[in-house]
């Protein structure tokens, strides 16, 4: 799933997700509870075709849906990693 017309990685069921540093900056926050939090989507929310919420089992207390355009894929950073 892609949104804001921002070419991104796709996410979908399963992905691991964080709020995206955009979303984050354009909101003024820089530290907390939602810059650190980490999710697992479970399912997607079409609202309209420019809108798709995913469902997000956060591993704290955060909303259970959050626009696609706002999620960044999160996982092992492979310039760093060990595993091919």
């Amino acid at each position: 799933m892609t949104g804001g017309g921002h070419a991104m990685a796709k996410i979908e069921v399963g992905t691991k997700v964080a709020y995206s540093v955009q979303f984050l900056r354009s909101i003024g926050c820089y530290s907390g509870g939602m810059a650190f939090a980490r999710g697992v989507v479970t399912g997607f929310k079409v609202l309209s075709p420019g809108c798709t919420l995913a469902e997000v089992e956060w591993d704290r207390e955060m909303p259970p849906r959050v626009n696609v355009a706002n999620l960044a894929r999160v996982g092992l950073n492979r310039q760093f990693s060990n595993v091919d």
